[in-house]
C-alpha cells in the first residue's frame, strides 16, 4: 500500500510540471514574453530552459528516477519562481489574492518534494527496480 501511494503521489505531484513544461514548448514565444514582462533578462533562453527543467525533472519524479535529486531540484525551481512570478506582496486586490494562493500552492508542492526527499520514491520506481 505504501509503495502504491508513493507512486500515485509522485505522478500527481509531477503532472503539473510535465504539463506546464510541454505547454511552454508549444508557446515558447509567449512564455518568453511573460518572463520578459517580469523583468528577467534573457527570456528567450529562460523559456526553453524552464520547459526542459519542468518536463525532464517532472518525468524523473513520476517514474522515480534519481527521485531525491529531482525532488530537490524541483523544490528549488519552484521556490525561485515565487518572488518573480507570484510576488503578491507587491500587488493589490484580486491579483494579490490569486498570487498569494499560487505562492502558497508552490510552498505546498515544495513541502511534498521535501517529504519525497525524506521518504524516497518507494519500491515502484526506477530507483528501486
Amino acid at each position: 500500500m505504501r509503495d502504491m501511494l508513493l507512486l500515485i503521489g509522485r505522478v500527481l505531484l509531477a503532472a503539473i510540471f510535465i504539463i506546464s513544461g510541454v505547454t511552454k514548448f508549444y508557446a515558447l514565444g509567449a512564455t518568453a514574453g511573460y518572463i520578459a514582462s517580469k523583468g528577467l533578462p534573457a527570456a528567450w533562453l529562460l523559456a526553453p530552459v524552464a520547459a526542459v527543467v519542468e518536463v525532464a525533472l517532472g518525468l524523473a519524479v513520476a517514474i522515480g528516477l534519481k527521485t531525491r535529486w529531482a525532488s530537490l531540484a524541483l523544490a528549488l525551481f519552484t521556490l525561485v519562481t515565487i518572488p518573480f512570478f507570484h510576488d503578491f506582496w507587491n500587488m493589490t486586490g484580486a491579483d494579490r489574492n490569486v498570487n498569494q494562493i499560487q505562492a502558497m500552492k508552490n510552498l505546498s508542492m515544495i513541502g511534498a518534494f521535501l517529504i519525497l526527499m525524506a521518504s524516497g520514491p518507494g519500491r515502484l520506481s526506477v530507483d528501486r527496480a
